[in-house]
């Protein structure tokens, strides 16, 4: 299959090998019609050249006006002016038009996934790839929504009273742990030279279509129409945007940055999945990897391992059993070129759930953004982009609390978070009682 890393995206590229893109069309389930797109692209090439070509007319004309002396032969020449003139506004608003839909379809434009990623429609061909901890067992085993009420760790009816459905109300030990998962996963992503930032929760539409949120995805996305901003579901959004429109040196890569910042989900279409307890809500906290490096397959996938590996050792450093799962191309979404997910072991459900999503986009966000680099040679590239969660609360929460439970009710607490918890057992009244 004839694959350059660099210009895969380009229209050269879909032009020279519409096969390959339909390929990948077909492969993600995309809603995209590549033939319209080309035809769209032809027309595009020959009305420019129509407008260059009736440009020369117009210069060429107005340099005739200059030399005619006939009062006749200059009003010939204005009304041929006037006519080229007519000609150039018809098909330049021809172009507006066209060049308006071209871009329209380049955005829906899929990237090419990976030749190990598994094909398959959905996540029912995602391909389990690693399996690491024991699950719990026992019979004294409750679900996190039990376990947070037993413990008064939590306030669901009260806060539905005042924020609606799918928001939650953390109390007492419960906001203790939630804490300290935060503040032991800063720690540990600073040890792995990531510069950290603390980012707004909302970004212009232009910052969600660099980062491919759009135009899917809007109905996820809660728009504030007054301020015309969206809140973010992830700071991907805002970090793939941060460098937007630069140029950056070759010296300066890659770029190692993790967002800390609030995040917001419509959870549109959910009814039904999961709804209940820490699971599937409108509001959480996540800490985001995100990496920008130069466009080599080699350094994508070096990156790809990099933050996949951070998210195991942050599993295994809180003891938590998960499995690694390489998604296939129709559970992907359009940029991935490479996606894995890791899902947290939850008991109550009897069934692994996702916790974090590690993705490689190569080029697609960074054309998006038009971020690019130049090279030792002084050569501009676009630059690739890869991200992965490091931790979202409450989900993992959830998963704490379910796999880490005793039967007397009490939580063990994980040697990692013992700086942030001085308790190797977290119980109802830990912080009233001080023990």
């Amino acid at each position: 299959m004839p694959f350059n890393y660099e210009d895969m995206l380009d229209i050269k590229y879909i032009r020279r090998y519409p096969e390959v893109i339909k390929k990948a069309i077909q492969v993600k389930n995309i809603d995209l019609d590549l033939d319209e797109l080309l035809q769209i692209d032809k027309d595009l090439v020959e009305k420019n050249q129509v407008l260059q070509e009736l440009q020369r007319q117009k210069n060429e004309n107005a340099q005739k006006f200059k030399s005619v002396r006939s009062d006749t032969d200059k009003e010939k020449i204005v009304q041929s002016g006037r006519d080229i003139a007519r000609q150039i506004n018809e098909l330049q608003s021809e172009v507006s038009k066209a060049q308006a839909r071209f871009h329209s379809l380049m955005l829906q434009v899929p990237n090419i996934p990976s030749e190990d990623s598994p094909v398959g429609k959905d996540s029912d061909s995602n391909k389990v790839v690693k399996t690491v901890g024991k699950r719990p067992k026992g019979n004294h085993l409750k679900s996190h929504l039990d376990l947070l009420i037993q413990n008064n760790w939590v306030d669901f009816q009260r806060i539905a009273q005042v924020s609606g459905s799918r928001s939650y109300c953390l109390k007492n030990e419960a906001v203790l742990l939630e804490q300290a998962l935060i503040q032991w996963s800063i720690q540990y992503i600073i040890s792995k030279k990531f510069e950290i930032f603390s980012l707004p929760n909302f970004g212009d539409h232009l910052s969600f279509v660099g980062s491919g949120h759009f135009p899917e995805g809007k109905e996820q996305v809660y728009f504030i129409e007054k301020d015309k901003i969206y809140l973010t579901g992830t700071s991907e959004v805002i970090l793939n945007n941060l460098y937007r429109g630069e140029i950056l040196s070759v010296e300066n890569l890659p770029l190692l940055m993790a967002g800390l910042s609030p995040c917001f989900r419509r959870e549109a279409g959910s009814a039904g999945r999961d709804v209940k307890g820490l699971l599937r809500v409108h509001q959480f906290v996540k800490l985001e990897q995100y990496v920008i490096c130069e466009n080599t397959k080699e350094q994508a996938d070096h990156w790809h391992a990099f933050l996949l590996q951070n998210a195991e050792e942050i599993l295994q450093a809180l003891e938590l059993p998960y499995q690694v799962v390489m998604v296939s191309t129709g559970d992907m979404g359009a940029g991935k070129y490479k996606m894995h997910d890791i899902e947290c072991w939850l008991p109550s459900l009897g069934k692994y759930v996702e916790t974090h999503s590690c993705s490689s986009l190569l080029d697609w966000q960074a054309r998006r953004t038009d971020l690019r680099y130049r090279d030792k040679n002084r050569q501009v590239h676009y630059c690739y982009t890869l991200n992965n969660t490091a931790i979202a609360l409450p989900r993992l929460l959830a998963v704490f609390l379910e796999n880490h439970q005793r039967e007397d009710g009490s939580v063990y607490v994980p040697q990692a978070l013992r700086t942030y918890i001085n308790t190797s057992r977290l119980r109802r009244d830990y912080i009233r009682k001080g023990d």
